[in-house]
């Protein structure tokens, strides 16, 4: 809570209410003090005591804060409405209007000296900024959000931490989103703070990054205590987005039933709180479980879903790693000039700092386009590309195929001795997926025994 103003800016404020209340100072002082004392206060000669203040700001019938910091009644009150209402357009999709509410909102808390209030506002535009593809926007938001919140207890900072990890793991800097999401789940478990939707945000973030870096078995673990931990969290959307990280994982140990019954949960979940961004996710998740399968016509359908799910709420980042998930169904089912028209048309919207392993697939996809269609200087272009997209993210499983996809053209092309480079740097990648890079796997939560799932109260 911000300290009080000085005794001149409180002294103006008491006799602009008193006037334009029309009372004497000697009105406003009895029967505990003296017009002279009201009028000493006044000229800001003297520092009110609290119960002098709380004593005029009853005469005046106002609150204690309004007359002490000059903050209106129930502004607290209704930022924190103004929040909520924020939030709900975000949820909807709408991120573009829900940043100028967070921005109205952190402006005036920042004027009051609403620390929690302007913290909040600072994670919404964060969020915004991760919906809309402004990364490094979302970066400095979160930054300022952890920086508000410094001196409270880390559960209620790890939303500004998981923030951060997720823009740098969008920007493709995998290694240091794992070291943040890691670093933060050790210090909650050694330190004994378990707050189940601290661990469960963080663990559900960090599966993603750790399937990119082909750390499969953390990925395993850190969805095995996502589900255990999920009957204790309180809020249904980090359920949701749980189960559609968990997803990932079971996908990649084969158990493509349970992968679609996890997403069937989320999407369910989702739809009921409206979170059209995320509901849109997960039609691309399960997407992708039904290419992985082998179901390209039902990849296709949950794709364009989402594509066209994602392409309303204008959250182009996202929109552009469906349209690189589609394009891959688009060439499997033998549309290889739709898909390759569809990439060139989102290619614009990734760099080396955003969307960079996506960006990578599209290059990777293009370059086998080209390879079928025999234009191999083509195909080569768009292999280096994204092998430099991938090093630099270090996505460990995906660099390695890439350098046998290259490592194939080269020989073709009577390049032997290049071949049998690219092979040996696969091979690299290939020997321990995901290890390299990666310290001791952070401190495991409490092993709480998994309560049976409560019938969810209508929403």
């Amino acid at each position: 809570m911000r300290e009080r103003d000085e005794p001149e800016v409180v002294g103006r404020r008491v006799q602009r209410l008193r006037a334009q209340r029309g009372l004497t100072q000697r009105q406003l002082a009895e029967p505990a003090y003296t017009p002279a004392y009201i009028s000493t206060l006044e000229a800001g000669r003297v520092r009110a005591s609290d119960e002098a203040l709380r004593h005029i700001a009853d005469r005046l019938g106002v609150t204690f804060e309004e007359l002490a910091v000059g903050r209106p009644a129930h502004l607290a009150t209704g930022l924190r409405l103004r929040l909520t209402e924020a939030q709900r357009l975000l949820a909807d999709g709408r991120a573009e209007e829900a940043a100028v509410q967070y921005g109205l909102v952190r402006a005036e808390a920042e004027a009051h000296g609403l620390g929690c209030e302007q913290a909040a506002a600072l994670l919404g535009l964060g969020e915004c900024a991760l919906e809309t593809g402004a990364l490094s926007k979302a970066r400095e938001f979160f930054e300022r959000a952890e920086e508000q919140l410094d001196g409270q207890t880390l559960p209620m900072r790890v939303p500004a931490v998981r923030g951060r990890a997720v823009a740098h793991y969008l920007a493709g800097e995998l290694r240091y989103a794992v070291y943040l999401l890691e670093s933060t789940l050790d210090e909650l478990n050694r330190g004994g703070l378990h707050d189940p939707d601290a661990l469960l945000l963080l663990y559900a973030s960090v599966i993603g990054p750790y399937m990119d870096m082909g750390a499969h078995a953390r990925a395993a673990q850190a969805a095995e205590f996502a589900l255990a931990l999920a009957p204790r969290a309180g809020d249904p959307a980090l359920i949701a987005r749980m189960h559609r990280s968990v997803a990932r994982t079971l996908l990649a140990e084969g158990r493509i039933a349970e992968a679609d019954a996890s997403l069937a949960k989320a999407a369910e979940l989702y739809a009921q709180l409206r979170l059209r961004t995320e509901l849109a996710n997960c039609h691309w998740m399960r997407g992708y479980v039904y290419a992985q399968n082998g179901e390209l016509d039902r990849a296709e359908e949950e794709l364009r879903q989402a594509h066209t799910m994602l392409a309303r709420t204008r959250a182009a980042l996202y929109r552009s790693q469906a349209a690189v998930e589609l394009a891959d169904v688009l060439h499997r089912r033998g549309r290889s000039e739709e898909a390759a028209e569809l990439l060139q048309g989102v290619l614009g919207d990734f760099s080396s700092e955003r969307g960079a392993v996506h960006a990578a697939a599209a290059h990777r996809l293009l370059g086998i386009i080209a390879e079928d269609a025999r234009d191999t200087e083509a195909a080569e272009e768009h292999y280096v590309r994204a092998l430099s997209l991938l090093e630099r993210a270090g996505a460990a499983g995906d660099l390695a195929d890439l350098c046998r996809l290259l490592g194939d053209l080269l020989r073709r092309t009577g390049r032997t001795e290049a071949a049998l480079d690219a092979y040996r740097t696969g091979l690299g990648h290939r020997t321990a997926p995901g290890t390299t890079t990666l310290g001791p796997a952070p401190a495991q939560p409490p092993l709480w025994p998994v309560p049976p799932s409560p019938v969810p109260p209508p929403l």
